[in-house]
């Protein structure tokens, strides 16, 4: 009979744990770790003088990297201010012309003042009026001249002005910047080789927060919205390691469960796509397997 109440006991035990945890006794999702990551890639083309890191590392953001050879674009950039100097030295000559007329003007304009009081006086005659006034449109008329004369100079020099603004933006891009705080992922190229535009350097993503993708029917979507916190699970030896975490995105659109989840069964079904984000303590990597459990107040 003792025996009998101890096997009572145990079974109303058992009911009373299992009641209190999930139904079925699965998770609510099943997913896998996944971070934002950035390809850092060079921005020009030559020699890759310094790359000052390595796989693992951590990163602050705007940390100077390294740099390509600029002396190519130095070399470049000293061509351009000769030949600025050079034209600017042949405007300086038309310029010269135009203060010289411009100065003529000014005497002539006063000229014509003085004609216009000495006519107004009776002192003066309209020939000499016109004569003044015939002087003024020859001068005009050779400042335009001479200004059309030094437009192309003046284009050129403007030419030159944008080409060495080029040169500087180069000179600015050869320098890698990192962009981001986080780690080092992969490194993909070594000082003294020659890299071209676009060729990928290293790839660094932020650790420090970590988004677990989970994929959830439609049933569920009524229990979870963003910003809602849950408990993701981890494998720890032989037991689960838990998480807090905070739903940041849930998708808008069904899609057929990822092959990755589970049973044929449950991969032809339609899911709903939901991030969390999880705090990572230096367990959590990228591409682990992870459960998400809903978490009930109750």
């Amino acid at each position: 009979m003792k025996y009998y109440n101890y096997i009572i006991g145990l079974s109303i035990a058992a009911t009373t744990l299992f009641s209190c945890s999930d139904s079925n006794g699965k998770a609510d999702g099943y997913g896998n770790f996944e971070a934002t990551e950035i390809t850092v890639s060079a921005e020009n083309t030559g020699k890759l003088m310094q790359l000052e890191v390595s796989e693992g590392d951590q990163i602050v953001k705007d940390k100077f990297i390294g740099y390509i050879d600029t002396i190519p674009l130095a070399l470049k950039r000293e061509q351009l201010e000769v030949s600025k100097a050079v034209i600017s030295s042949r405007s300086k000559g038309v310029l010269s012309q135009i203060n010289v007329l411009n100065a003529q003007l000014k005497t002539a304009n006063t000229n014509r003042e003085r004609t216009e009081n000495l006519i107004k006086d009776n002192a003066g005659t309209q020939k000499q009026l016109d004569d003044v006034q015939g002087q003024i449109d020859v001068i005009k008329n050779q400042i335009r001249s001479v200004e059309i004369q030094n437009a192309p100079v003046v284009n050129e020099l403007k030419s030159i002005d944008v080409q060495l603004k080029q040169i500087d933006d180069q000179v600015h891009k050869s320098k890698i910047i990192n962009p981001i705080n986080g780690t080092v992922l992969t490194k993909y190229a070594e000082p003294n080789e020659i890299t071209v535009f676009g060729k990928p350097l290293y790839k660094i993503a932020d650790l420090s927060i970590m988004q677990l993708r989970v994929y959830i029917s439609e049933t569920q979507l009524a229990n979870i919205k963003i910003g809602q916190e849950v408990t993701v699970k981890i494998d720890d030896a032989d037991t689960m390691k838990s998480y807090k975490g905070k739903i940041s995105w849930i998708a808008s659109e069904a899609e057929f469960t990822p092959k990755i989840i589970q049973t044929k069964e449950e991969r032809v079904a339609l899911v709903y796509a939901v991030k969390v984000d999880v705090v990572n303590d230096g367990s959590l990597k990228i591409g682990m397997p992870a459960e998400m459990w809903i978490t009930n107040n109750n």
